[in-house]
């Protein structure tokens, strides 16, 4: 069963431009090591706050190995706000 993954959190002291290239950059590693491509999107009414979507998902544990291996190599932890981390919500359909 595929899920869609919502992957959430707050940047601060980056620039806008900083968080897009450096997703962009995580992003493509994951889409070459599962075929899965993402998505970004910045809350309107809170520009600290992003959001990563990924669908369709079909090995959820494998894709999130890749996810979590592309973050440290692009160090994104840099980039969260001070005591925010990356919080993850997977849905399927009913």
């Amino acid at each position: 069963m595929s899920a869609s993954l919502f992957v959430y959190y707050r940047v601060t002291g980056a620039p806008d431009s900083t968080v897009r290239d450096r997703v962009g950059a995580i992003q493509a590693d994951v889409l070459a090591a599962t075929g899965v491509s993402g998505r970004l999107l910045r809350r309107r009414d809170d520009p600290t706050t992003w959001m990563e979507i990924y669908e369709p998902v079909s090995d959820v544990d494998r894709f999130e190995q890749e996810l979590d291996t592309a973050l440290a190599r692009h160090a994104f932890a840099a980039l969260l706000a001070p005591g925010d981390a990356r919080h993850t919500e997977r849905f399927v359909a009913p």
